[in-house]
């Protein structure tokens, strides 16, 4: 019996770390592609926003990207790689938080508009292939009228649905928004 359980540790060991070496390649393979979106203030800046429960559009982007590339190759989907990396990274890039009531922009349809507001920032800062503008554009469907037209933009789709569930329910957990530095002061002030 006891070989039995040590035999059952030594392939629950070899699992994770099989695990391990993929998602540590993912991350690579993200890292390599998107250095320039990953390295922007304006992308950095999404820490400071919740996307769905206590993750942030940094961390949801991220995990996207990540899920995206993990789907396309476990399917054996023949796609390009680098676009569907980078229209992951920019999928949510909004930079706004929409949680927050503002008058002039109250947010509230964001999920029938935010698309369309991430396409012309990420537009705005990057040369967008075709194929990234569709992921961009179309990653809400059905919220958005016409349904994705490429492999690229249907993995992100599905792995966006996806997460966005897995951190509604808690499933996929984070730390919450962080306070920049020059923020603290704002911040401290309103407190009083």
């Amino acid at each position: 019996m006891q070989k039995k359980r040590h035999g059952r540790s030594e392939r629950l060991a070899e699992k994770w770390k099989h695990n391990y070496k993929k998602h540590r390649e993912l991350n690579r393979r993200i890292k390599e592609v998107g250095h320039d979106i990953l390295s922007s203030p304006n992308f950095r800046s999404t820490k400071q926003h919740i996307q769905h429960g206590n993750i942030t559009v940094n961390a949801h982007c991220l995990s996207v990207a990540r899920y995206s590339l993990a789907l396309s190759r476990k399917l054996g989907v023949v796609c390009s790689e680098d676009e569907l990396i980078r229209g992951a990274l920019l999928h949510d890039y909004f930079l706004y938080d929409w949680h927050e009531k503002d008058e002039i922009n109250p947010h509230r349809l964001h999920g029938f508009y935010h698309p369309g507001r991430a396409l012309g920032n990420a537009s705005k800062e990057y040369e967008l292939t075709p194929i990234e503008m569709e992921i961009i554009r179309k990653h809400m469907w059905p919220l958005t009228p016409v349904p994705p037209m490429c492999r690229e933009a249907w993995i992100v789709t599905m792995a966006d649905k996806w997460c966005s569930l897995m951190e509604t329910l808690h499933i996929h957990k984070g730390h919450g928004a962080t306070v920049v530095e020059s923020e603290k002061p704002k911040q401290e002030k309103k407190e009083k």
